[in-house]
């Protein structure tokens, strides 16, 4: 009989840390602490399997699940001294969800379960705190009534605000029991009246209605959202942690509090966190009360805080990693409720992992695979300028750091609208929920006017890689009349604002900005990377300007310069649809004449740039009608200049038009029609290549034909490559190391690799068309529908952003191995978008290329990611041999 029910704390522990797949990272880290020693309240764990078999199952569960609850209800009910449903004494608990990663976007925690008109008496009895019972009940009707019965918690806020309005009251902790009883009245009707039914008063009930939630949240949009934003496969389901509750808010002796072991934003080794005293479950995150930094709970709890600060200690040398704890104090006894790997900045996750190393508790290696190499790219943009002049609105906390400027927006659904029209907004909220998930990602920043460091705007912006600044209390959001306050000034939505997350201040308008130092732990992280991977990483690049970024950011060459970018200028468009609208071969080349030196000086100042490395050009690739004007003042103007009759233009037009130029006449097709186009541009690279090489730089030009798919094609353009190149190096009297391939990207070209290779010295991966060509999509037309594949589950993610590996993938792989097969010494790259994709990268390292190349921004992703790839597969290899042997 398969096992879904895993208990921990109190006299047994089933499961580990290593086992988050099947119990979720919080279960797993729970029956971890337990096992550890510290001080976790009883419970079990509900695992992953159950959720995929619950919806396997069309949203039923298997016969023997309730017997297994049952036993483990005994389990918490042995350890804690209890009964579940008991009138008397009973025993509560709180249900929450546990993916294997975490999901902001799951369903919120449910406290005080177990709790109904009768079972509140007891508790108030057996505390002696009426007060503290009622409360109590309060919170877990509102809990379970928004996340488990989809009421609105905004209709309880209201029924709170409204009573401590009447009552002139300011904070919650000032209702007294009686108080909480009217308000309970109140929250039961609502229930009834927007549920259709009563709040259940069988705890059992109760209990089986969170589990449900917790499986049923998985599917929910925000939950969805958020997995698409991270890549998280939809089979891996969630878990769910049933535990005894223990309560932080039955008296000043009281607490319940978020810490993280280290610095989040910054990486500094010093305990970060907060805590409320009187206090329960997600009050500290909800913004609701202001929270103390942890550091005063020396004064408030001496004898709890040194408790905690051991436990802290434990736990980072126990799991090698900077640590999210949430813990409760119950009468000066502490809980530990979760421990988790935190989330963090870029920056910090640099410095935490570097000194982690320097502290000698995890190797260099070990330290590369704590970083994000997608977070990255939250250091390589540039930042506020402090010399710039600001207007500063107000100021809250530097949650998450980092600038950001852009429209002011305070609704997630428009923000996510305004993105798709590529504006950047500011989301401005009083506080974020999960519902946001899918507005947070779409903005620039995130400003918060309620909720602390631990917030959840501050907590998901820093996972996400966005500015924000959170509790700018100064500040006032009116969502009603779309304005937010600031003194005597009215923001309307749609002003532009800027957000410093690393100082915490809100500016007016547009700040001046000024370019990253990227040194110090990047640099470090960087020459670990380094020394750890086996491919190399390249840039595309097309423009002097490029070249310097992609050098400033560590590539090795250029995998991909796309000679077709150097033909828009203003002055050479016009020679190049010369060339186009000439009549025969002798115009074509008269027109060619006209461009060449302009090539000839491009490819000199990339040559330079790229001193001693290797630099691949491509031949022209797309279709001529690019080049041409196609408004009716732009051909009007082509015509006079052309001395040509607009008519004629005209119908030049129209013969040139493709009905899929995507497949039509490009690449190398107009090399075997107009063999002259291509002799100018080896001409061009080769004539280059050897005026530069007479300066002392060390010139490597690799001559790529393009849209390739059979020997013939390839042999026809090695000759003619070659023909053009030893003429002009032996006029030179010098020698120059020059190299002939292709692109692969056309399946018949992977499909005939062995026969191309032939030819063809080296193969670059145009993931990006054989995308395109292996599935049957434009990647244009495509993005009207593709989102729907993704959402629906047909696609695991975007093809065109992460390679498909089962289909795209195995052509690249059938075309490596058939390459290598024909020829040893290939050499073997990928210049497609997919070439700084982390999880693209994995599979280049896996099916051995030689290296990929991607935009000049993301050349520091790729090096993490490939070093990442190498030492994955490394530790799999030696996996391997210790299981054969």
């Amino acid at each position: 009989m398969t096992q879904f029910v895993y208990v921990f704390g109190g006299d047994k522990t089933e499961g580990s840390a290593a086992q988050k797949n099947l119990l979720g990272g919080k279960g797993a880290n729970l029956a971890e602490m337990a096992s550890l020693g510290l001080p976790v309240p009883a419970g079990f764990t509900i695992s992953t399997d159950m959720c995929t078999t619950y919806y396997d199952n069309g949203k039923t569960y298997p016969k023997t699940l309730d017997a297994e609850v049952k036993k483990a209800l005994k389990h918490i009910e042995s350890a804690v001294g209890k009964s579940f449903g008991d009138d008397n004494d009973p025993l509560l608990v709180s249900v929450r969800s546990g993916a294997r990663v975490s999901m902001p976007g799951m369903m919120d925690t449910v406290l005080n379960l177990g709790l109904n008109d009768k079972t509140v008496e007891g508790l108030a009895k057996k505390s002696g705190d009426a007060r503290f019972a009622y409360d109590s009940y309060r919170r877990f009707i509102q809990m379970y009534g928004d996340v488990v019965m989809g009421v609105d918690h905004y209709e309880f806020e209201d029924v709170l605000d409204t009573h401590k309005r009447n009552k002139q009251l300011k904070n919650d902790t000032q209702i007294d029991a009686t108080g909480w009883k009217k308000i309970i009245t109140d929250y039961k009707e609502i229930i009834t009246r927007f549920a259709g039914h009563p709040f259940p008063q069988d705890p059992h009930e109760q209990l089986w209605g969170a589990i449900s939630a917790v499986f049923n949240s998985w599917e929910i949009p925000r939950a969805v959202t958020y997995r698409k934003i991270n890549d998280i496969p939809s089979g891996w389901g969630t878990a769910v942690n049933v535990q005894a509750m223990v309560f932080g808010n039955m008296g000043s002796d009281c607490a319940t509090g978020v810490a993280f072991t280290r610095d989040p934003s910054t990486g500094e080794n010093v305990f970060y966190g907060e805590y409320l005293i009187n206090a329960q479950g997600e009050d500290v995150v909800a913004g609701i009360r202001t929270p103390l930094p942890i550091v005063e709970m020396k004064k408030t709890m001496p004898a709890v805080y040194d408790e905690l600060l051991a436990v802290r200690e434990k736990l980072e040398s126990h799991y090698c990693d900077m640590q999210d704890i949430e813990f409760t104090v119950q009468q000066n006894k502490l809980y530990m409720l979760q421990t988790r790997s935190g989330k963090r900045s870029a920056a910090a996750a640099l410095k935490i992992a570097v000194d982690l190393v320097k502290e000698k508790r995890i190797t260099q290696d070990e330290a590369l695979m704590l970083v994000s190499p997608e977070s990255l790219d939250q250091l390589l943009h540039p930042t506020l300028d402090p010399k710039a002049t600001k207007n500063v609105l107000g100021t809250g906390l530097p949650a998450s750091p980092g600038a950001a400027t852009g429209q002011v927006c305070f609704s997630p659904d428009e923000a996510e609208e305004l993105s798709k029209k590529d504006i950047d907004v500011i989301l401005c909220r009083t506080e974020t929920s999960p519902e946001d998930i899918h507005g947070m990602h779409a903005a620039k920043g995130i400003l918060t006017t309620r909720g602390g460091m631990t917030s959840h705007a501050a907590v998901v912006a820093r996972g996400m890689g966005r500015p924000c600044v959170a509790g700018a209390g100064t500040l006032a959001i009116n969502d009603r009349d779309g304005v937010m306050i600031a003194g005597d000034k009215r923001i309307s939505a749609g002003e532009i604002i800027t957000l410093d997350g690393s100082t915490g201040e809100v500016m007016l308008g547009q700040v001046a900005t000024q370019k990253p130092n990227l040194s110090g732990d990047f640099e470090t992280i960087m020459a670990w990377a380094d020394k750890a991977r086996r491919m190399n990483v390249r840039t595309n690049a097309d423009t002097p300007e490029d070249v310097a970024t992609a050098l400033g950011f560590g590539a090795e060459g250029i995998g991909l310069c796309r000679t077709e970018h150097m033909f828009f200028d203003a002055d050479r468009i016009q020679a190049v649809r010369e060339m186009i609208f000439a009549n025969s071969t002798d115009g074509r080349r008269k027109a060619l004449a006209k461009i060449e030196p302009y090539q000839v000086n491009d490819f000199k100042a990339i040559f330079k740039g790229m001193d001693g490395l290797p630099v691949t050009v491509r031949l022209l690739d797309p279709p001529l009608h690019e080049f041409l004007p196609h408004k009716t003042e732009d051909v009007k103007l082509f015509a006079d200049n052309m001395n040509l009759n607009i008519e004629s233009v005209r119908s030049r037009l129209a013969q040139l038009h493709e009905s899929n130029p995507m497949l039509g006449h490009r690449g190398c097709r107009l090399g075997i029609t107009y063999p002259e186009i291509y002799e100018m541009q080896v001409r061009a690279i080769i004539m280059a290549a050897l005026d530069v090489q007479k300066t002392g730089t060390d010139v490597r030009p690799e001559i790529m034909i393009p849209l390739i798919s059979s020997k013939n094609e390839m042999t026809f353009f090695k000759d003619m490559s070659h023909r053009v190149a030893k003429e002009l190096i032996k006029q030179s009297g010098q020698k120059l190391n020059y190299m002939v391939g292709t692109m692969i990207e056309l399946p018949r070209a992977a499909l005939r690799a062995n026969h191309i290779a032939e030819d063809a010295e080296f193969f670059s991966f145009g993931t990006n068309d054989l995308t395109q060509t292996t599935l049957g999509l434009s990647r244009d037309d495509a993005g009207h529908f593709l989102p729907e594949y993704v959402n629906k589950g047909i696609y695991p993610r975007d093809p065109f952003v992460s390679l498909d590996i089962d289909g795209v993938g195995q052509l690249v792989d059938m075309a490596v191995q058939k390459g290598r097969a024909t020829r040893p010494d290939i050499k073997l790259g990928i210049c497609g978008e997919h070439g700084g994709d982390p999880s693209s990268i994995m599979f280049f390292d896996s099916v051995g290329l030689d290296y990929v190349s991607c935009s000049p921004y993301r050349v520091p992703i790729a090096r993490l990611a490939a070093a990442q790839a190498s030492i994955t597969h490394n530790k799999e290899k030696i996996t391997k041999l210790k299981k054969d042997a």
